[in-house]
């Protein structure tokens, strides 16, 4: 049964799932071995957690921890991060092993808010709380990284004007180099989208269990999924298509005024927040 007791093991295990799945999307994006390895680490100190829990609450319980629907999410969730560790070790399916922990990392989410939602004490409160919390500070440092991309974009947009002008002078050498200048802000686009996709994961389910009213039409939520959307297809555009330079340059500022469009007016529009 979820409890106060057992809540600080919750939390390390979703914020270890969590950095295991930024990394797995940054290997899957470029294929960084050594991302690759960190993630697999990450996510095996998940899985150590999560069988001590498993096989520990069925020894005490004398049952299975999987007879309940809800008590199988954390079982599906474990056979899913299994099974991924598996083939992760065995062969190089990126494509395979990335989507699947998204899976296992809503299912586990799932798991402990449906918990929390069942067990009718004064901690619940308590726990719908720091998933909000989460859920909204994971959200802004999501857009402070989008915020950083926006910034390199500007400075490569700025410097590539003055050279195409033959205005050089001093200042301009301390703008950066054109190539470093674009390949940080994709760096930051790459840290920046696992993460708002795992504070709307986060969103929908403090949602789910708060009790308030939530409805998938809403314009805030709606924006925020264009907003995962935009910056998704800003990485197609340079890792699949080969965009780079000045024209993936302007899609990322047009990218960022969407963002900002989506914080400041779809949330005073929103059903639920603001």
């Amino acid at each position: 049964m979820f409890s106060l007791d057992y809540k600080w093991i919750y939390e390390l295990m979703i914020f270890l799932y969590a950095i295991s799945l930024i990394g797995y999307f940054i290997d899957f994006v470029q294929q960084n071995r050594r991302v690759n390895r960190l993630a697999f680490w990450f996510l095996s100190m998940v899985w150590i957690l999560q069988t001590i829990f498993l096989f520990g609450k069925m020894l005490n319980t004398k049952q299975f921890y999987f007879l309940t629907i809800y008590d199988g999410l954390y079982f599906y969730a474990w056979i899913l991060i299994t099974f991924s560790m598996i083939i992760n070790r065995l062969f190089r399916v990126d494509f395979f092993v990335f989507f699947t922990n998204v899976v296992g990392f809503f299912i586990m989410t799932l798991h402990i808010s449906t918990r929390a939602q069942l067990v009718e004490n004064i901690h619940t409160n308590e726990i719908v709380g720091d998933i909000l919390i989460i859920h909204i500070a994971v959200a802004l440092l999501s857009y402070g990284i989008f915020t950083l991309s926006f910034i390199f974009a500007l400075m490569f947009l700025l410097q590539y004007t003055l050279l195409k002008k033959k205005k050089w002078s001093s200042q301009l050498k301390r703008l950066g180099n054109l190539d470093q200048l674009d390949y940080f802000s994709f760096l930051s686009v790459l840290m920046g989208v696992p993460i708002l996709m795992i504070a709307i994961i986060l969103g929908v389910l403090w949602a789910y269990i708060s009790g308030e009213t939530f409805y998938w039409y809403d314009i805030k939520t709606i924006g925020s999924f264009i907003v995962l959307g935009v910056y998704v297809s800003y990485l197609i555009l340079r890792v699949m298509k080969g965009l780079q330079g000045k024209q993936i340059a302007v899609f990322n500022v047009y990218a960022f005024l969407f963002l900002l469009v989506n914080y400041f007016l779809f949330s005073t529009l929103s059903n639920f927040h603001f």
